[in-house]
């Protein structure tokens, strides 16, 4: 998807606007033309990376765990070998309860670490997950809020149902570009630690391939979905012409997130060429696109959307106040008009008044210049300018 349209018109709006549409789940990402050129790898490795993380796969994984509420607890202590006076967990022994079963274990030191780490006592519910080596503090049970002279900042959970062990859904969701990250850290040597084998922030491309398989693998067999994303690449204008066929080749992959560009420029020069196209963009590229074309704002849209913005800020604004910001935002642009509510604010505070008044707003407006009113300064003052 292509957004093409003048400055100010709220392309970037509008994909803030998508971000919050799609939910905490769907993956976004938001970039910067720019962006690609000032970072320290390869662009086509940033851009990669960029699309890797907006294609999220929410895993869903049972495991044997052992959960309930703590009814007691026993951490065994040895003496540190460095220092005599120190002790420290060697094991431990917790027995957890349910509404149905009871069950004391034996943990061994890392598990004794993470309980005082955690400072798990008695009347916690804690979750323990053997497999990962890891406990995890669920919160404090209710039975333990009912006591008058106990009081807990953690948040008050029902005692668990059921048996002690039991098997339970994990469900997750994480991005291509994680689980890259995670494939990498398992496969760098100590060589490479050492001796440099890899440039800091790249990826290979065989990990990748290990990724996508073992994704393909657990799709089909139903312990993961895919979750298709949104690209935003702002200021695609800036985007040289080998971008561009690295973007138009990556669309085509079967792991592709949704890609939606934005630019401002008309028949401008592709970056990396000496030829001239529509929103300075490859024909072949545009061609693949749905473009959605904005327009300037008229004056009622104007007023509504400054009516938000006081709001959001709590401000208030007289009508005529108002008025004279509409007429301002029409004849310059939206982005000045909602600039002076600031300045006007703070004249408002001096006089000690409690709401924006029209004389607010033309004070502003004369220490505070537009884009016309400058080129019109500038033209009558070029001599006095520098010029190099």
């Amino acid at each position: 998807v292509l957004i093409a349209g003048p400055p100010g018109t709220g392309k970037s709006a509008l994909a803030l606007g998508i971000a919050k549409e799609l939910g905490k789940d769907v993956p976004f990402v938001h970039i910067a033309g720019s962006e690609i050129f000032s970072a320290e790898i390869k662009k086509t490795e940033f851009l990669m990376q960029a699309l890797r993380k907006a294609i999220g796969v929410r895993i869903h994984e049972m495991r044997k765990i052992y959960e309930g509420k703590v009814v007691d607890l026993h951490i065994d202590k040895e003496q540190n070998p460095y220092n005599p006076y120190q002790y420290l967990p060697a094991g431990a022994s917790i027995t957890l309860k349910t509404k149905k079963d009871k069950k004391r274990l034996n943990v061994d030191q890392s598990f004794a670490m993470q309980i005082i780490q955690q400072n798990i006592q008695e009347g916690d519910v804690v979750q323990i997950d053997p497999e990962n080596g890891r406990i995890i503090k669920v919160g404090r049970s209710e039975d333990e809020g009912k006591k008058e002279d106990y009081i807990a900042a953690e948040a008050y959970v029902p005692v668990p149902e059921g048996n002690v062990m039991k098997e339970k859904e994990f469900v997750y969701t994480m991005t291509l570009h994680q689980l890259d990250l995670s494939a990498v850290k398992r496969s760098t040597s100590i060589f490479d630690m050492f001796f440099g084998g890899k440039q800091e922030g790249e990826i290979d491309n065989e990990a990748r391939k290990h990724v996508d398989e073992a994704v393909k693998n657990m799709v089909e067999e139903g312990k993961a979905e895919i979750i298709p994303g949104v690209i935003f690449i702002d200021e695609c204008s800036l985007l040289d012409i080998e971008t561009f066929a690295f973007l138009n080749r990556a669309m085509e992959q079967e792991l592709a997130p949704i890609i939606i560009f934005a630019t401002n420029r008309g028949i401008a020069k592709i970056r990396g060429t000496d030829y001239k196209a529509a929103h300075a963009m490859p024909i072949d590229l545009l061609d693949r696109l749905l473009i959605i074309n904005t327009r300037k704002y008229n004056a009622e849209e104007i007023k509504e959307i400054l009516k938000v913005r006081s709001k959001i800020e709590k401000i208030e604004l007289s009508k005529e106040a108002l008025d004279l910001l509409v007429e301002i935002g029409s004849k310059t642009s939206l982005r000045y008009a909602v600039q002076l509510i600031a300045p006007a604010s703070m004249v408002m505070q001096e006089e000690g008044k409690k709401r924006i008044e029209k004389k607010h707003i033309e004070k502003a407006r004369k220490l505070f210049a537009d884009v016309k009113r400058s080129v019109r300064y500038l033209k009558q003052q070029e001599k006095e300018f520098l010029e190099y």
